[in-house]
């Protein structure tokens, strides 16, 4: 009964670890797909998406390392759908006849609206980015194992940021900003998201590994 008590508890440990990075990464993209509404100016353009959006991809890293690679695609797939039912609610509330008492409120409807494209672009930039994350980081598993863990990090997104930034920038923004303010948001993205990965990194040494057959 020891030696199970033992084994149970490294595995309720890495299963806390894995709901916690989990719900960070959903609820990270949900927040940054409704800030990517509005542009602001950080030296370069920016869309305010990208004040917490860089967070997903390190916490992409900490659900692979406890969850293993087929978690990892199951979440990022969970991310997706939460963000398509996030639009899909706003849609439907904008729609609805606003009560007369509190007056139209069609700020709601002109700002939040506009999500659908937002969520269109993040969907294709985070399914492709993410996945690409994911086999970068698989494959340096299989190479170094359990040593230089801070690769897993840096190498995974050295694919995924650039990728992310250029997609979802043009998808999200390309005809409705002007050719220089979207050029500047790639910049930033990529600037920001590096360097936010870059501090992020020594994160993937806090969780628990996962067994290794399933990395």
């Amino acid at each position: 009964m020891a030696a199970v008590s033992e084994h149970a508890e490294p595995v309720e440990r890495r299963m806390e670890w894995l709901v916690v990075a989990a719900t960070l990464y959903v609820a990270t993209s949900l927040i940054a797909n409704v800030l990517s509404v509005r542009a602001v100016k950080l030296g370069l353009a920016v869309d305010a998406g990208t004040l917490t959006y860089p967070l997903t991809f390190t916490l992409r890293d900490l659900v692979h390392k406890t969850g293993g690679r087929r978690m990892a695609r199951v979440v990022i797939v969970v991310a997706l759908a939460a963000n398509l039912l996030l639009a899909g609610s706003i849609w439907v509330a904008a729609r609805l006849p606003a009560d007369p008492g509190v007056g139209p409120q069609r700020e709601f409807g002109s700002v939040l609206g506009s999500t659908w494209r937002i969520v269109a672009a993040s969907i294709v930039a985070q399914l492709l980015a993410e996945l690409a994350d994911t086999e970068v980081y698989h494959r340096y598993v299989v190479r170094f194992g359990t040593r230089r863990q801070f690769g897993r990090v840096l190498a995974s997104n050295a694919v995924s940021i650039p990728l992310d930034s250029v997609l979802f920038t043009v998808i999200a923004f390309a005809g409705v900003f002007p050719s220089s303010t979207v050029t500047q948001i790639i910049v930033a993205n990529v600037v920001v998201k590096g360097l936010a990965s870059f501090l992020a990194w020594p994160m993937i040494y806090a969780v628990p590994e996962v067994d290794s057959t399933l990395a």
